[in-house]
């Protein structure tokens, strides 16, 4: 067949076109994705730089830089990074995995929008990172409303489902090792003495050598759980971390270092290794991470996992067919009843292209006691069981549908670790992961569509023909000498 590449074959030619991903491209509303991203990679305006300069008539005053600059690499198409970015969380790949997938998959390229087969990576890893940095949170919403506008496109989900959902909360753990004290004052040492010796900084005694010998034997003591021991360890290794950042405090004003950045970042770990050397086992506000401080410890009441260490993230699907309606962060470990608001509100903008707003959501008992910051929605739990009808009665015993929802995004979606750096990185992982969700949700509904209709249409055609059959012979006449030959063989 002629194509438009000679020596090269179209994807479409390529590929089963009855493919779940294939049907779910040319469904998506890329164009509408593309025009609500498109701003944040707008060239701006630079306001250049003055420059002094002199000629015939003295000093002069010239603005170098001003204007719109049109130099540079263009950038990627639009559609190519939010594909890429729905098929790593739909998918579970990490960037430098995802790349080198997406350069072997015909079906991943198509879906991405290319007409043509193409060997190499789509771009480096690295650019994934920069442009969901570049998008935002608000970009990545738009990423999961358009999975939300296509499954009601699609007729895959009716909006009338959109008016009751189900709300719940868990807890996106940070990529973090586990936070013990004599691992905390040793990384604070190390990263403290590095990050000196970039500024400039000679100092006297580093502790290099007795800092790993205290951590091995802390490990040691906290196995045999010789805890006297262990505290007498700790507390050295608290001593030696003083000791060091005593010593760059007084050398900070001799620093010579070449840039200010090194001299903000030694300042910036001298303030959190001073914050994890007098922090107490009890305090409420700990430090669990010196390259992550917004990290909390938060307690579910699990007891195969009593503490984790993350942000708490509130989750919010569809009360019939578990469709992700909302996702997002709330850092400072609030009450669940306190975020229900804010998630609601987050929830009624995904839908506004739908035309439905939820009016009543189910909940667990930790949504207790907010009916009157939510007045616009009715609050469903088993703590008010006995007012309740018995359509309502009900719907509270889908309430743990979510449950399942929250552990397909942990396992299959990369919500399990969050490795993405500060609250920002957090907030853009967990609606993503939605996004990933509701990705797979879609294939699935595509797949369950298609089977129905490829097993409906020969059903539909019998029973056509079975009809058909009996009304001819009902309105045909019957043959003549039919009942005489009856008659006679009767006879």
């Amino acid at each position: 067949m002629a194509t438009d590449d000679f020596f090269r074959s179209r994807l479409d030619q390529m590929i089963d076109l009855r493919h779940p991903l294939v049907v779910l491209s040319s469904r998506m509303p890329w164009t509408q994705i593309e025009a609500a991203l498109a701003p944040a990679f707008a060239r701006k305006h630079r306001e250049g730089q003055v420059i002094e300069g002199t000629d015939l008539f003295g000093t002069t005053l010239e603005i170098a830089g001003s204007s719109v600059s049109m130099a540079g690499r263009p950038r990627l198409p639009i559609r190519l990074m939010a594909a890429l970015l729905y098929l790593k969380h739909a998918f579970n790949f990490s960037d430098e995995e995802l790349v080198v997938r997406w350069s072997e998959n015909v079906v991943w390229q198509y879906f991405s929008g290319l007409d043509y087969y193409t060997p190499t990576l789509p771009c480096d890893a690295t650019q994934i990172g920069r442009f969901r940095t570049a998008i935002g949170e608000a970009g990545v919403e738009e990423l999961l409303k358009a999975t939300i506008d296509t499954a009601v496109a699609t007729k895959a989900v009716r909006p009338a489902e959109f008016e009751r959902v189900i709300v719940d909360s868990t807890v996106q753990e940070k990529a973090i090792a586990h936070p013990v004290d004599s691992r905390l004052l040793e990384i604070a040492r190390a990263k403290v003495v590095q990050a000196a010796k970039s500024a400039g900084i000679a100092l006297k005694q580093t502790f290099i050598k007795e800092g790993r010998e205290l951590r091995r034997k802390a490990g040691g003591y906290a196995h045999a759980k010789q805890f006297k021991r262990l505290r007498r360890t700790v507390k050295r290794q608290r001593t030696i971390l003083g000791i060091v950042l005593r010593e760059i405090k007084r050398k900070l004003t001799t620093a010579t270092a070449q840039s200010g950045a090194s001299i903000t970042r030694l300042t910036t770990l001298m303030a959190r290794a001073e914050r994890i050397r007098t922090q107490q086992p009890k305090d409420k506000n700990k430090l669990y991470a010196l390259h992550a401080p917004e990290v909390e410890c938060i307690g579910k009441g699990k007891a195969r996992k009593p503490y984790e260490f993350g942000v708490k993230a509130s989750i919010a699907v569809t009360h019939k067919s578990g469709l992700m309606v909302g996702a997002r962060t709330f850092p400072g470990n609030p009450y669940d009843g306190h975020v229900l608001n804010q998630q609601l509100e987050q929830t009624a903008i995904l839908l506004e292209g739908t035309g439905k707003a939820p009016k009543q959501v189910i909940v667990d008992l930790g949504y207790r006691g907010v009916d009157a910051d939510n007045p616009r929605v009715q609050i469903i739990h088993r703590g008010k069981y006995k007012s309740l009808t018995q359509q309502q009665r009900r719907w509270l015993k889908r309430r743990q549908a979510v449950e399942p929802a929250i552990g397909h995004l942990k396992s299959d979606h990369r919500m399990d670790r969050c490795w993405l750096q500060g609250s920002l990185g957090d907030a853009l992982h967990t609606v993503l992961c939605a996004a990933g969700y509701n990705l797979r949700w879609l294939l699935r509904a595509i797949l369950r569509l298609g089977l129905k209709a490829l097993f409906l249409r020969p059903l539909l055609l019998s029973l056509l023909a079975l009809v058909l059959h009996r009304s001819l012979t009902r309105t045909c006449p019957a043959p003549h000498g039919s009942n005489a030959v009856a008659t006679g063989a009767g006879g």
